[in-house]
């Protein structure tokens, strides 16, 4: 058996942190906006049940913003400890973007976070909506300089390497590379779905139960009228980052589809069992034609093949294979739910299909799987390299031995099971208690000794 090696340790040491702390910056993005919506509507329709709602979900972003915050803390610092050699090479560019990121979003989300958690009775109700919307608006430009660095990673441009060196030398052909803007949206619908099953989810659990039942019914509305918009346009977006990858990382695309030769009029492979050492797929299931059709956008459009790239050159195959094909299939199964569920509610029986709200509490974690796979599939198919085409992987491991990056692996491995333990229980606890009234807004004073005093209107419209 092999020893694994530092680099190879890093890699899983960095897939296992990154693949805890991405579900919840991803849930907060879309509570965010989910508090933004219902925030705005209350103060529309002046509905406390729609209040009560707010503070219910305010009490799981919290939750979830908090756990982001501490299980994301130490992939900085991995840069410098595992990953030296991406951070001496790439740091020029990697370092300003992940600042900005700083600069931005995170000056902007502390600011008023504390606001909306706990400003009700201290400012006026256009400011706390207005604080509300300046976190969600804070987690949307988070999600764009993490998405521009790794999509840089992805499609590099905007850069010259001097000595060894990346130097940027276009910051917007940097910031703004092919694969960013499809990515970026790619990713903030991906957590927007993942957010409207969530939500669903517990509005189903809470009828089955029987408990809460005109807000369940108000929820589930709401996240049935979100995914039936936002699928088809998930599915659009990814069929177009799916053609600036066949431009820009054909080895990416020809891992991902298990494409051995370089051929036109290909076939879609619904499921197969690739063989990397053969060069083959045994148990293929295909589909002809259909490859090139969603692949090129042409009936007899020509796909790469991995024969076509050096040995040292080519992705893994497995794994994006079978991670795409997982993701594809959620998102279907998403759509399908979409369908049927408005068909439901066109009939009256949305709520009283108690099979139908077995679904969507099954569905619960499919946003989330989805994410995984596709970012699984995105980063593991950009393999060897870490700066595609640039730097490779294992060039950019720092030179520590195997047994630091085990032993800090385990101590990580503790931490986050005892973290995400902790966490769940919360969340869970939380979510079965359900949307409690909210409490009551006391009348203020607004005194120049306490901030944001100057724009509060004294009013309690």
């Amino acid at each position: 058996m092999a020893v694994p090696t530092a680099e190879f340790l890093s890699r899983i040491q960095f897939g296992f942190v990154m693949s805890f702390h991405i579900l919840f910056p991803a849930f907060t993005i879309g509570l965010a906006s989910w508090l933004v919506f219902l925030e705005a509507l209350w103060l529309r329709k002046r509905d406390e049940m729609l209040r009560d709602l707010y503070f219910f979900w305010m009490k799981v972003f919290a939750g979830s913003f908090g756990l982001g915050v501490v299980s994301g803390i130490v992939m900085s610092f991995q840069f410098g400890t595992n990953w030296a050699g991406l951070s001496t090479v790439a740091g020029n560019v990697l370092g300003p973007l992940l600042n900005y990121e700083v600069m931005t979003a995170f000056f902007l989300e502390a600011t008023f976070l504390g606001v909306m958690l706990f400003g009700w009775n201290r400012v006026s109700h256009r400011t706390h909506f207005l604080a509300t919307c300046m976190v969600a608006l804070g987690t949307l430009i988070s999600s764009f300089w993490i998405l521009s660095a790794n999509s840089w990673m992805q499609t590099p441009q905007g850069y010259a390497m001097v000595d060894g060196v990346i130097q940027a030398t276009d910051w917007w052909a940097a910031i703004f590379n092919p694969s960013f803007p499809t990515r970026l949206v790619h990713m903030v619908l991906a957590c927007f779905l993942s957010t409207g099953l969530v939500v669903g989810g517990v509005s189903a659990w809470y009828l089955l139960r029987g408990v809460w039942p005109d807000k369940a019914r108000l929820m589930l509305r709401c996240a049935l009228a979100f995914v039936a918009i936002v699928i088809p346009l998930q599915i659009l977006v990814g069929d177009m980052s799916g053609l600036v990858v066949r431009e820009h990382q054909p080895a990416k695309l020809a891992a991902i589809e298990a494409r051995w030769t370089t051929e036109k009029s290909v076939p879609l492979t619904l499921f197969a069992w690739p063989d990397e050492k053969a060069e083959r797929n045994d148990y293929a299931i295909d589909v002809p034609h259909l490859g090139s059709l969603i692949l090129t956008h042409s009936w007899d459009g020509e796909v790469k093949g991995l024969k076509d790239f050096a040995p040292e050159d080519r992705p893994p195959v497995a794994a994006p294979f079978f991670s795409f094909r997982i993701m594809v299939g959620l998102g279907l199964l998403m759509l399908a739910l979409a369908v049927v569920g408005l068909l439901l509610w066109w009939r009256r029986r949305l709520f009283d299909s108690r099979w139908y709200l077995r679904w969507w509490m099954a569905m619960m974690p499919a946003g989330f799987i989805a994410l995984l796979t596709g970012w699984y599939t995105a980063e593991i198919g950009r393999q060897p390299w870490v700066v595609y085409g640039v730097l490779r992987t294992v060039d950019a491991a720092s030179p520590v031995h195997a047994s630091s990056v085990l032993g800090s692996l385990i101590v990580y491995f503790v931490t986050y099971m005892i973290l995400f333990g902790f966490g769940s229980w919360y969340l869970f606890k939380v979510l079965h208690t359900g949307p409690e009234a909210a409490p009551p807004r006391f009348g203020f004073e607004a005194t120049a000794s306490r901030p944001l005093a100057v724009v509060d209107d004294r009013r309690e419209d």
